[in-house]
């Protein structure tokens, strides 16, 4: 029964990359600079992540996406400034 929940959950997770892939589309389609989308979607995911769990909770999970940052896990294009 585990199996099937991890593969809700999974196929959850892709449903809701692709509304947020498609939102993103049709943001650069209209002009708006991707920056002024990464900034709109961290805002949002951040103020949801709050809603649900507190900003304690929220704060201890963002507490190390520096480092993780740092390490390159989401350097897409193998480049870094």
């Amino acid at each position: 029964m585990q199996a099937v929940s991890e593969a809700e959950d999974q196929s959850d997770s892709f449903k809701a990359l692709s509304l947020i892939l498609e939102a993103w589309d049709e943001g650069a389609e209209q002009g708006i600079p991707s920056e002024l989308m990464a900034y709109a979607a961290l805002y949002t995911a951040l103020m949801d992540l709050v809603s649900a769990f507190g900003e304690e909770a929220v704060a201890n999970m963002t507490r190390s996406l520096d480092k993780r940052v740092r390490q390159g896990e989401f350097t897409i294009y193998g480049t870094t400034q």
